[in-house]
């Protein structure tokens, strides 16, 4: 096991977690600090739903997380929802999401592992389809799983409050993607969970499911969303203010640099790999005057590019930056 301090594990971890409520965090934090106390690997997990081919950095909030447990020398299960995806999740949807067929989502999956291993240490990966073990429940164990939870405990989330009010359709079908996600955490056994802050009802129903099954729940930590380039939505491929992790070195510092200046933090703490300590300087800077904007935001394009193109392609994005869109030259090398 990592060396590091159970003071500092938690502080790097719990870095950027937002519950949307004081009291949960506090607890889930508790319960972080207890579990890392135990002294052995634990067992953190992410799931992610092939709705689409490529990820964005918008995806990379948990992997970067993830990532983090890993370098602290914990065990990290890469959980992609060839299942869940047939559903849909529903927390961040005002109507029901389209339902893409299973040939799509095997599509869309092919290459999610080869992608995720720019951030993740492979070595150190445990990847999973919960199409293993979805696919296999029975009418009754579905029955089983649905008896732990109320329709009020789902008509009391925002999403589908709303929904409702308005009068507009709730599917039976989406009430059962937090029972599907919840089963996930059982079949891992997993010791922590992330997610989006959106997400935590998904989360909680995981430690419910997995008490009713005689396990120790799994802490929840949660993250908010990364706003795109537009600097006020969230980052989607079908806003067009999307960065791709696949995209050319230059086109990913590009769309770094159009982010707005107040959208900076939000990058600093979500998607960097930097240390608490350096965040703070450059935010602490910002905040003075010491660093310009602009300086900060092509310290944050260049790391974003390093890190899924490394130090030469971030730097020649630099360099075709600077030439392009600071002295207006033409760049050495035309389309």
């Amino acid at each position: 096991m990592n060396k590091t301090s159970i003071d500092k594990q938690v502080a790097i971890l719990m870095h950027g977690a937002e519950y949307g409520d004081a009291q949960i965090k506090e607890h889930m934090t508790q319960e972080l600090r207890q579990r890392l106390a135990e002294g052995r690997p634990l067992r953190v997990y992410c799931g992610y739903d092939p709705t689409a081919p490529d990820l964005h950095l918008g995806h990379t909030v948990t992997m970067r997380k993830l990532r983090q447990f890993q370098d602290l020398g914990h065990q990290a299960i890469f959980v992609i929802g060839t299942f869940t995806a047939l559903i849909g999740d529903p927390s961040d949807q005002d109507k029901a999401r389209p339902r893409p067929s299973r040939e799509q989502v095997e599509e869309n999956a092919r290459t999610y592992v080869q992608q995720a291993f720019k951030i993740l240490d492979p070595e150190r990966t445990e990847v999973r389809y919960n199409g293993e073990w979805l696919s296999k429940l029975t009418f009754e164990e579905i029955i089983d799983l649905a008896a732990n939870f109320t329709v009020q405990q789902f008509l009391a989330r925002d999403n589908f409050a709303g929904r409702y009010e308005r009068g507009d359709p709730i599917w039976v079908h989406e009430f059962l993607y937090a029972l599907m996600q919840g089963y996930d955490a059982v079949m891992l056994q997993t010791d922590v969970q992330l997610g989006a802050t959106e997400q935590l009802f998904n989360l909680l129903a995981g430690r419910k499911i997995q008490e009713a099954f005689g396990q120790r729940p799994q802490i929840c930590i949660t993250f908010p969303i990364l706003v795109g380039t537009d600097g006020r939505l969230r980052m989607s491929k079908s806003r067009g203010n999307y960065i791709g992790i696949d995209e050319p070195p230059e086109v990913m510092y590009g769309k770094v640099m159009s982010i707005p200046d107040e959208a900076m933090d939000n990058y600093f703490d979500l998607i960097t790999r930097w240390s608490l300590e350096e965040i703070a300087r450059i935010k602490a800077g910002l905040a003075d005057g010491s660093i310009h904007p602009r300086d900060a935001k092509m310290r944050l394009a260049w790391e974003i590019v390093d890190s899924f193109h490394g130090h030469e392609a971030a730097d020649a994005a630099q360099e075709h930056f600077r030439t392009v869109f600071q002295r207006r030259e033409l760049p050495q090398e035309m389309p």
